[in-house]
């Protein structure tokens, strides 16, 4: 059997000279990544993943029976362990090893988990296939349009660079991570030491996996369990699992999800009910404790309406309106990307929804937007999708909120407050934009593709 055959199960093998065409590929992103590792690795003590040491450090209070809502990690920092107590159970493996030891292992996971990311978001740009899995080539890829073997143009030219077996196709994994791992939201993760891209990678996987190994809707379960905004996903399995159009896989996927999410949720009211009650019933009604809300690096909506300094009850009629609007909007057209045959957008704009709709949503939330430039890149055919993508990506590479701090801080009359503002809301506004162009441009532009072809 030659290498990367796909057997008669129809899984690949991958031999040792499969790994050896991969080696290159992997050398070259771990070339590229290690100098953000090193920098943030070798960054001063009280500033080197400082959300990792929270969890570390709610695990060692699970372990030491210390209170896991009562403590702060060590000044400057003094930050609270803010998730559900789940996630302290999950995190005392990190407070059973030393602190260099799990800083390293951490920042593997993360760069992991990425890798499942970009491979199932650009899962038809490297394979070739379009969403119902149809070769560029072939008339089931664009209905009403005859096969052009080798095709012609851009796609001709892409065909080639994946020809011999996709050949190519680890070079261009490569240069995907190494895209991805230097845009803002996933330079992020490593610097604090953040959960976020895990997440988006469970829920991805239970999205989209074509051959699950898993009861399909445990990783949102559990997702869901650990940082709660993952829930997002039980709404959007909810309204594709019933009601008109609905799918059955949907609805199983939901109950099994719901169930996931609540075994984990009762679970510490077992083992340590008294956090588990500190948590439900004080803790999460705070939201102080995750950090000033009007900071700069709350790019939920939310935090944007917190920065027009208007009165407390108007921010907060003003934002119900907004998440009613929002989610109304990119829920429908989550649910519509599905039933069209497009789960990685349907995805997307769910993870859109859980950055949004969120009272607080950092910078590093924004790991959804991998997903976003895979829906937008598709598998590569069309030339305007692929600058679109391009285009995303540049700009969530810029660290353009703080831009917008350096203008207000300028203090130039008229511009500096109105350019200053809309610059600093600069990803949460991205992010609006983002729902329109996965929801309403994106099958637009298919539409037009089509017709092109």
């Amino acid at each position: 059997m030659r290498t990367g055959e796909v057997t008669t199960a129809g899984r690949r093998t991958w031999t040792w000279l499969t790994w050896l065409r991969w080696l290159p590929a992997l050398l070259l992103v771990a070339a590229a990544v290690a100098p953000l590792v090193l920098y943030w690795l070798g960054n001063v003590d009280d500033q080197r993943l400082v959300d990792l040491d929270v969890y570390r450090t709610g695990g060692a209070a699970v372990l030491e029976g210390r209170s896991v809502y009562g403590f702060v990690t060590p000044a400057p920092q003094l930050l609270p362990f803010t998730y559900p107590p789940v996630a302290a159970l999950l995190a005392t493996p990190l407070a059973a090893v030393s602190w260099p030891a799990a800083q390293w292992a951490w920042t593997a996971l993360i760069f992991l988990t990425l890798a499942v990311t970009v491979g199932l978001s650009f899962r038809a740009l490297l394979t070739g296939t379009g969403p119902r899995g149809a070769t560029p080539a072939s008339p089931a890829a664009v209905p009403g349009t005859p096969a052009r073997p080798g095709g012609l143009g851009w796609a001709g030219g892409l065909e080639r660079l994946r020809g011999l077996d996709r050949l190519w196709a680890p070079l261009l994994f490569a240069v995907l991570m190494i895209a991805c791992t230097y845009l803002m939201p996933i330079r992020d993760q490593v610097r604090f030491g953040q959960v976020d891209i895990l997440l988006v990678a469970l829920c991805l996987a239970d999205c989209v996996a074509r051959r699950p190994v898993w009861p399909r809707g445990m990783l949102i379960g559990l997702a869901t369990a650990v940082k709660l905004t993952p829930g997002v996903f039980l709404i959007y399995l909810l309204i594709t699992g019933f009601g008109p159009g609905a799918r059955r896989e949907q609805r199983d996927t939901f109950l099994i999800a719901a169930l996931t999410a609540a075994l984990l949720t009762l679970l510490p009211f077992l083992v340590i009910p008294a956090d588990a009650a500190d948590f439900w019933f004080r803790a999460l009604l705070d939201p102080e404790r995750l950090g000033a809300n009007a900071a700069t690096t709350n790019q939920s909506m939310r935090g944007m309406l917190i920065r027009l300094y208007l009165p407390d009850v108007l921010t907060s009629l003003l934002w119900v309106a907004l998440v009613a609007v929002v989610a109304w909007y990119g829920f429908r057209h989550a649910r519509r990307a599905l039933l069209d045959g497009h789960p990685v957008a349907g995805v997307a704009l769910v993870g859109l929804m859980a950055v949004l709709l969120s009272p607080v949503a950092w910078i590093h939330h924004l790991a959804w937007v991998v997903v976003v430039l895979g829906a937008l890149a598709g598998d590569g055919r069309d030339p305007v999708r692929v600058r679109v993508a391009a285009g995303v990506w540049l700009y969530y590479v810029l660290p353009i909120p703080w831009w917008g701090v350096t203008i207000k801080a300028a203090e130039i009359p008229v511009l500096s407050p109105v350019l200053g503002k809309i610059v600093q809301n600069g990803f949460g506004l991205g992010a609006l934009f983002l729902v329109w162009l996965v929801g309403v441009w994106l099958p637009r532009r298919r539409a037009t593709f089509q017709a092109l072809r």
